[in-house]
């Protein structure tokens, strides 16, 4: 492969050291496609590319490429958990509190974390999560107006 190229997403997920299915690999696909997907959302997604999957298979899947770093997972409070595609970039999300849409939003200052906590209590920070909570342009009272 030259340097230039992107790998499969076979290889990425041997890369992360994973087994390569056709069910990880549509899985993977669907969510990279997708936007803040949940994991029903997921497994439509999946069972229109390979066929059948159960909700378990897509759920252990998701645990296994979420912790080999290949796709991040979001809890927005009072929402199901989410999963995306851009990961290593430490952006944040918009959440609208009527419809529930996500959005990403990058970093608003500096480089990562992002923010300076005020105490850090000796913590080694690398990350931070913002989340910002609001309505969305389809539910704003502005766009109902007019």
């Amino acid at each position: 492969m030259s340097p230039s190229a992107t790998p499969t997403t076979a290889a990425q997920l041997r890369g992360a050291g994973l087994r390569v299915t056709a069910a990880r690999v549509a899985l993977l696909e669907t969510v990279r496609a997708g936007a803040h997907l949940d994991a029903e959302e997921i497994a439509g997604g999946v069972r229109e590319r390979v066929g059948h999957v159960s909700l378990q298979a897509v759920y252990e899947a998701l645990t296994a490429l979420t912790a080999a770093g290949l796709i991040r997972r979001i809890e927005p409070p009072g929402s199901p958990a989410r999963f995306e595609g851009r990961v290593g970039d430490n952006h944040h999300h918009l959440v609208c509190r009527a419809c529930g849409v996500v959005a990403d939003v990058d970093c608003a200052v500096g480089e990562a974390p992002c923010l300076t906590a005020s105490d850090d209590h000796g913590f080694a920070i690398d990350e931070a999560e913002v989340i910002y909570w609001g309505l969305c342009p389809a539910c704003s009272p502005v766009a109902a107006a007019t």
